[in-house]
Formats: structure tokens, sequence, C-alpha cells
């Protein structure tokens, strides 16, 4: 008589949510549409380099208790690559976001929009220029292909009002940090081989120390944060949803399919947002919705496909 072999245990959701990078990818998207959304809304009542300080010591006080074990295990490859961590943490934490917000006191939502669409671009630029790392052929089509969408989606199906948009100085600024989280993304599958936790706590603290200074400058310049009910909410949202989730969610993404392939979910940014407009601003949904959620959603299928990319 033959014994059967115990069946493998079933894994748990979260080890399966670890390993479906579209999803994890697309679900940072949801999140940090949200957070361009809120950052708006709140602009002129928030300093932003305090809450941007603010947002990675919590982002770090969050993660530290689960991540500690980690952190000691992984410390001597930290160490051996200080530089790379320390200039991650500058371009994807501090710079990035503290820039970001800042601009949201001087732009529109739709500009800050428009500007997010180009993400693909500068994460395939990065990857080109410093690693060689060209995008095939049907990334290039998936990211036309969902960029036509996104600007679909926000010019509300005229795409000759483009030509009446104007930039200011908080666009340039927006563009920045977009250009500076494009070459987070190039050099993220470059990071040492540590365990999420372990990156994530280390370049947020990272990120919070650089930021402390400007925090303290701000506050001097008489800036200072207001703890009321609009404010806890707003470092609730943050702290969770577009700072621990969404970096854990997108570094896993990239780990998984690699920056060009992940670049074109940046796309679905404005896609989630107009849904947002429209399931809680009570915005109508327009036939030039439905064309542009399919082209963009078309787009990221097409981009996001395995194929090798030339060197």
């Amino acid at each position: 008589m033959t014994i059967a072999s115990p069946a493998p245990p079933a894994a748990s959701p979260a080890s399966w949510l670890n390993n479906q990078p579209y999803l994890l990818l697309s679900l940072s998207s949801l999140f940090w549409a949200g957070n361009i959304v809120l950052a708006r809304h709140v602009g002129a009542h928030v300093p932003p380099l305090t809450m941007t300080t603010i947002r990675w010591f919590g982002v770090f006080l969050i993660l530290l208790p689960f991540a500690w074990s980690h952190l000691k295990r992984d410390w001597p490859a930290l160490r051996r690559s200080l530089p790379l961590m320390l200039f991650l943490s500058l371009v994807g934490f501090a710079f990035n976001n503290a820039i970001s917000y800042w601009a949201m006191q001087y732009t529109e939502a739709l500009n800050a929009l428009l500007i997010q669409s180009a993400g693909p671009l500068f994460v395939a630029l990065w990857s080109l220029v410093l690693f060689g790392v060209r995008l095939t052929g049907g990334q290039l089509a998936g990211i036309a292909i969902s960029l036509l969408g996104v600007l679909i989606i926000i010019l509300r199906g005229d795409l000759a009002a483009l030509a009446g948009i104007s930039f200011n100085r908080g666009d340039l600024m927006f563009a920045s940090s977009l250009i500076a989280f494009g070459l987070y993304s190039a050099y993220i599958p470059r990071r040492p081989k540590i365990h999420q936790l372990s990156f994530l706590s280390f370049t947020t603290c990272c990120g919070a120390m650089m930021l402390l200074p400007t925090a303290i400058w701000e506050a001097m310049s008489g800036r200072v944060l207001h703890f009321d009910t609009l404010t806890l909410a707003t470092l609730g949202y943050i702290l969770i949803f577009p700072s621990t989730l969404a970096y854990l969610f997108f570094n896993r993404g990239v780990a998984l399919i690699g920056p060009n392939r992940a670049a074109p979910f940046f796309h679905l940014v404005p896609v989630f947002g107009s849904a947002m407009a429209i399931l809680l601003l009570g915005e109508k949904l327009q036939p030039f919705h439905l064309i542009g959620y399919a082209l963009v959603l078309a787009g990221v299928v097409i981009a996001s496909r395995q194929g090798p990319a030339a060197k």
C-alpha cells in the first residue's frame, strides 16, 4: 500500500500577492492617484517639507518592528552599498516627494496628471542612458497607446485643448520630481539583494534625515504644521497607502518584471484619478472616459508583455 505524500501547504494571501507584479503595480498607481488629488486639496493647509519629513519618519517607525530582524541580517550588504542606498534615499524619497508636494501649491491637478503621464518616458530614458537598456517595440507601442488614452481622459476627449494648457514653476517642480523618480526606478533592479523591508525602512529613514533640516527651516520661517482633523486624516492616508504600501508594491513589481515593463503602469495614475472624480465627486461618466480607459489598459498590457530588451 502506498502512502500519499502530504499536499504542499497553501500559500498565504501575502505570499500570493508578493508574486503578482501587475496587481502590485496597479495598486501602487491607485494609491499614488489618491495622493495627487489629496496633495492638491491640502496644498495650502500643510507645509510641504514638514509633511514629507513626517511622512518618511512615520513610515520608518511603522516598518521598524517588522524590519528589525531583516535589517540586522542585511546590514553588511547595506553597508557595502551605502553610496547607492543614500542616492536612492535622496532621489526616491527626499527630493522626489518634497518637491512634488511643494509643486502642488503652485500648479493644478490637471497639469500634475499630464506631467505624470510622462513617467514611463523618464524611466526609459534613464535606463537607456545609464545601463544601455532600450525599449522593445512592444514596450514603445504600449507606452504610446496608453499615453494617448491618458490624454483623452485628462483633456476630456478634446486633444486640441492641449495647446491651451499653460505651465508654471509648479509644473517644472513637479516634472523634476518625476525625473528623480525615473532615476530611482531605473536603479531599483541594481539595489543590493536584501529583504524589501530592509530596503524600504533604511531608505525612508535616510530620506527623512535628509529632509529634517528643510523642515526645521520651514518651521522657523513661520509655516508650522497644525494637527487638526484635516491634517491627521491626510497623514493617516499618506503614511499607509501611497507611502508604505505603494513603495513596497512598486519596488517588488519592478524587481519582478524590470523598470521598462513596469513603467507603463504610471499611466494608470490619471485613470484612477478620473475614476475617483466620478465615484467620489459625482462627475458623470462620459464616452471619452471609456475610450481612454480602454487605450490605457491596452497599452499597459502590450508594454508589460515579456520580451527581451535590446542592449
